[in-house]
């Protein structure tokens, strides 16, 4: 299991603390739900609401998808980048909740999770994930079948319920444009360095992709955590195979990180 990150361990602390508190004193609850229609009254709800929980398998589940999934993300986006897209994913679920179930209070950590996990199937889409501890089944699948499953049962009368689908697909909607955007974002660094290291040539960065794959390939993996040594000798193995030139733009920063130790 990957080692408990900062972000991840502050927000479960904080979201166990506001399920205890708000059970303690049920009043608040009411003060910091998010209800679309109240939105310009009450517009500090588009943050607490997240914090939030109707239950206790509420929290549960939503607490456990954020423990596993949340600590190798953080890893890899950095704590910044993973409390953006914690927060814009909560945030898409309040605006998707705003626009197509207006007339529904929301509450739960749920839409920002689904951020989460959805990250996580983005960066590593073939790790095997067991339902009930049980059943395998590799995370771009179940990113797949939540988003499917969300989406049918917020256009679907009939499958309606208490669960704020919507909520759910504005997490999963907002969560893939920022990682995009992210992705984006570090590419450009990447691209700016290699016409800085080739500036006259047309070869797009050839000089500085050997500079790069030279210090990738001195990267020590017997000091790595298993799993950030099984990722990079994959993609050592893809770099002797195929080139820098192939490696994605997070790719690039994950080897990056790890060749600084």
């Amino acid at each position: 299991m990957f080692p408990m990150t900062t972000w991840v361990r502050r927000l479960l602390i904080a979201n166990v603390v506001m399920f205890f508190v708000t059970q303690a004193v049920p009043s608040l609850q009411p003060e910091l739900f998010f209800y679309p229609p109240w939105v310009l009254y009450r517009p500090w709800t588009l943050v607490t609401y997240m914090f939030l929980h109707a239950g206790l398998g509420h929290i549960f589940f939503n607490m456990l998808g954020l423990f596993f999934f949340g600590p190798r993300l953080e890893d890899r986006l950095g704590s910044k980048g993973f409390v953006w897209l914690y927060f814009l994913s909560g945030l898409g679920g309040a605006v998707f909740s705003l626009f197509f179930a207006r007339e529904s209070p929301v509450v739960g950590a749920s839409g920002a999770v689904y951020g989460v996990l959805l990250g996580f199937a983005m960066f590593w889409p073939r790790e095997r994930i067991y339902i009930w501890g049980i059943l395998p089944v590799e995370a771009w699948l179940l990113a797949t079948l939540m988003i499917f499953a969300s989406l049918y049962s917020g256009i679907n009368p009939s499958a309606s319920s208490n669960t704020a689908h919507f909520a759910h697909l504005g997490g999963l909607a907002f969560a893939f444009g920022y990682l995009k955007w992210w992705d984006f974002r570090k590419g450009s660094a990447k691209r700016a360095f290699g016409k800085k290291m080739n500036p006259g040539g047309s070869s797009g960065g050839v000089v500085g992709d050997r500079l790069a794959a030279a210090r990738w390939n001195g990267i020590s993996v017997d000091g790595l955590h298993e799993l950030n040594r099984e990722e990079v000798t994959r993609l050592l193995a893809k770099l002797q195979a195929d080139g820098a030139g192939d490696l994605s733009a997070a790719e690039r920063q994950f080897l990056d990180r790890m060749s600084q130790g």
